[in-house]
């Protein structure tokens, strides 16, 4: 539900241990406020976004 008011509609997830709705939400919320772009992850690794990217 989070997701698709995000507007993606097209995601598999597993969840391990507890799937309480609740935790499942905080979850899934933490994960998308720690994702980083392509472009932190291609400094961080020192190449190009387009060598990250295959």
């Amino acid at each position: 539900a989070v997701l698709e008011v995000a507007g993606v509609h097209n995601v598999l997830a597993k969840a391990y241990g507890s799937t309480n709705p609740i935790n499942v939400v905080r979850a899934t919320i933490d994960g998308l406020e720690n994702m980083k772009s392509p472009e932190m992850v291609a400094a961080k690794r020192g190449k190009s976004v387009e060598e990250i990217l295959g």
